[in-house]
């Protein structure tokens, strides 16, 4: 098992291991004393598979279960709403805490509740998804999304403790798994040139070592930068169109899949405004396809441009976008909002 702390506003550590869930309740006992109550935030899929051994590692604990519906659209005004309805009817107090039970959206949509309910009350990221686990997890952002655009409402709430068992991704399926790589193949592209090239090996057998090292790169961001003022704008590399693409697809387009097609873009924007050399973005599409994410999407540049309008990372009339140097170094990179039509019209040329 490897254990990685985060020094951000609170100090937590991030254990990631093989079959370490059953660890849960003595670690909730030692963080939060043994008569701390537990809301089990998860959703209908995860409970169906693991919601048993949760159960059963809390053993002991009294809980208490808030199921909803799998999948991006129940990350809503609505479905937060009915959380806190939960939380309150069941008297959960500022002593008691939130066990998240599930992959990104779950993870966002308990944290966001933990940050809001009573002020703010502790809660507990156990990931399930490869995605959640190298990257939504960690580091506090929790959020839900509005109609007008992704994770738009929401706050900084960092978790007590996140514990990743990677066992539970054994049974995701090849397309979620692959989903979860396109954020590792974005810890490479940012930070990391050695974990790019590791990323051609096989990584599903046996994935400690590279969640480890996503995770580590994350911590070392959110300490310097916790509330997303600066250096942690480089987690958004691809993210600009990807949120674009999310929307423009009504979410149908998965979240992992979005960012690798937003990646190509942004590296074959970076290219033709003279930031990077041109095989950067053909390194990118090979690694990207053999761990079958897309290298396009079907989406004009003016349907992407709309959709950046409301994106988080606007500021007035500019936007901030993340662009690649080389592989393992990347950088922001601010123009008008009136020039991102053009720049995703370089970006999606062959």
């Amino acid at each position: 098992m490897k254990t990685i702390q985060v020094n951000a506003s609170k100090k937590y550590d991030v254990c990631i291991g093989k079959n370490i869930l059953g660890e849960l309740g003595t670690r909730v006992r030692s963080l939060l004393g043994t008569h701390a109550r537990i809301a089990i935030v998860t959703d209908d899929t995860v409970n169906a598979l693991y919601g048993a051994a949760l159960e059963q590692a809390l053993d002991g604990i009294d809980c208490v279960k808030f199921v909803f519906p799998a999948g991006e659209a129940s990350k809503t005004i609505s479905t937060y709403s009915a959380l806190l309805e939960f939380l309150a009817k069941n008297q959960l107090t500022r002593t008691d805490a939130i066990v998240a039970f599930g992959g990104g959206v779950v993870g966002d949509l308990a944290g966001f509740a933990a940050a809001t309910y009573l002020r703010g009350i502790p809660f507990i990221q156990v990931p399930t998804t490869l995605l959640a686990a190298v990257d939504s997890s960690v580091g506090g952002k929790t959020a839900v999304d509005l109609a007008a655009g992704k994770n738009l409402c929401g706050a900084f709430w960092q978790p007590e403790l996140v514990l990743c068992d990677y066992t539970l991704l054994d049974t995701l399926p090849d397309e979620i798994f692959s989903d979860g790589m396109a954020e590792v193949i974005k810890y490479g592209m940012i930070r990391d040139e050695n974990l790019f090239r590791r990323l051609h090996q096989p990584v599903r057998t046996d994935p400690e070592d590279v969640i480890a090292a996503c995770v580590s790169i994350k911590r070392d961001i959110v300490q310097e930068d916790e509330r997303d003022c600066g250096i942690r704008a480089l987690l958004n590399f691809g993210h600009t169109a990807a949120h674009g693409i999310e929307l423009c697809s009504d979410y149908q387009i998965p979240h992992g899949r979005a960012v690798a097609a937003g990646m190509v873009i942004a590296s074959r924007g970076a290219h033709k405004l003279g930031l990077c050399e041109g095989d950067i973005a053909d390194k990118l599409c090979d690694l990207l396809t053999l761990h079958d994410l897309p290298t396009q999407c079907n989406f004009s540049p003016r349907q992407l441009a709309d959709a950046a309008l409301s994106d988080k990372k606007r500021a007035g009339g500019n936007i901030t976008l993340i662009l690649p140097e080389k592989i393992g170094h990347c950088i922001p990179y601010k123009i008008p909002v009136t020039h991102l039509e053009d720049f995703f019209w370089a970006g999606m040329e062959q």
